[in-house]
């Protein structure tokens, strides 16, 4: 049980898939947190939007592959329809077309369901905050994607020029971003470059500042336009 002492309110979650089995494991596990409360369990994306509508629920849990109407479209009319409810995206599809929709789509995280507990629980409550997570595989798999989109788009002379390309980075800043762009969380950059879990923290805020990035995942694609990662 992993409480969340600075939130006033629990976090309202909407259960999203098609087995059964795996929405009441899902939520039993959810209902022992005690700063999450379970509102819903859909078994399609028809049912998924329906309840969404009904029970404006902080974050939706996702599954992708379901009757009626999938995940991804699910997701677009949620998201289009409730700016203030968040997607996190569980399944067990991780084929780079079915994660690029997902994330087109408007999902803030992704994850795969042979996740961890504490892996589920950190990234519902990174997404209540507004925040993205994806596992390093995936964010590869992202990452992948936009490097052949820039690849194939015109050159840069061609395009408008980008605010956050003629940006300045220190060295301890560029090292963060790199890492962030491999799918690592703040807690794992600090394990790795020895600094405290606060202090990338505030790297990451002062990073996506300066380059004017609304997301860690948009972070992560414009470190990648600017070359800024390999």
């Amino acid at each position: 049980m992993n409480p969340d002492p600075g939130s006033a309110r629990r976090i309202r979650v909407l259960i999203v898939d098609d087995q059964a089995l795996l929405r009441r494991g899902m939520a039993l596990m959810l209902s022992l947190e005690r700063d999450i409360e379970v509102v819903g369990e859909a078994g399609d994306g028809v049912q998924a939007v329906e309840l969404a509508r009904l029970l404006r629920p902080d974050v939706v849990l996702m599954d992708l592959h379901m009757p009626r109407k999938g995940g991804v479209a699910a997701t677009r009319e949620i998201t289009a329809a409730l700016p203030q409810t968040r997607v996190l995206v569980l399944t067990t599809l991780d084929s780079d077309q079915a994660v690029f929709d997902a994330i087109q789509s408007g999902a803030l995280a992704y994850l795969l369901k042979d996740a961890g507990e504490a892996d589920v629980l950190d990234a519902l409550r990174a997404v209540h905050r507004g925040e993205s997570r994806l596992t390093p595989q995936i964010a590869r798999k992202v990452l992948d994607q936009f490097r052949r989109l820039s690849e194939s788009a015109p050159a840069p002379a061609a395009r408008p020029a980008d605010p956050g390309s003629d940006v300045s980075l220190s060295d301890k800043e560029t090292r963060v971003l790199q890492l962030l762009a491999e799918g690592m969380t703040n807690k794992q950059i600090a394990s790795t470059i020895f600094l405290a879990e606060g202090t990338v923290k505030n790297y990451v805020s002062g990073i996506m500042e300066k380059l004017h990035a609304g997301s860690r995942t948009e972070l992560a694609v414009m470190a990648l336009r600017h070359r800024r990662v390999e």
